[in-house]
């Protein structure tokens, strides 16, 4: 059976060590720090993923109120982060977590949920259309180091 639980001071721990699932460049102490950041914002906010009480996976959400490509209404709850571990995804349970976010963006008042992914990265744009999200725009990012 499988249950959502928002961030809470007790599940940190869980989301962080989630989060090091996703961001593999990341530590525990970060993602920890992070999430208790998180859990004092104003607005943003964090659902872990339970499948019979065991954590297996989570979305991250945010308040973007600077531009977001294809966005009409500003600001815009945004996904920053969505994870199921590898046992149990392809079977509808990261589309549970999309239908959690879009419950809290329309709690929160907004009325457009935004994403994004790396170009490269096939299996979540697949995920993004899936869940009825559109692509609006394909962008590469540059840097010019100047020391």
């Amino acid at each position: 059976m499988t249950s959502i639980q928002e961030i809470s001071r007790e599940n940190i721990s869980i989301l962080a060590h989630l989060a090091t699932q996703l961001w593999t460049d990341t530590h525990f102490d970060e993602m920890s720090e992070h999430f208790e950041e998180v859990l004092l914002a104003e607005h943003p906010t964090a659902f872990i993923l339970l499948q019979d009480q065991k954590p297996i996976g989570f979305i991250e959400l945010s308040v973007r109120q600077d531009y977001v490509e294809g966005a009409e209404d500003m600001p815009v709850a945004y996904v920053e982060g969505i994870y199921v571990d590898n046992v149990f995804r392809k079977k509808g349970l990261a589309i549970q977590l999309i239908h959690k976010a879009e419950q809290w963006a329309r709690s929160q008042g907004y009325t457009q949920l935004c994403s994004d992914s790396e170009l490269a990265n096939s299996g979540s744009i697949i995920f993004h259309q899936k869940a009825g999200f559109e692509e609006v725009g394909r962008i590469v990012c540059f840097v010019k180091n100047l020391n």
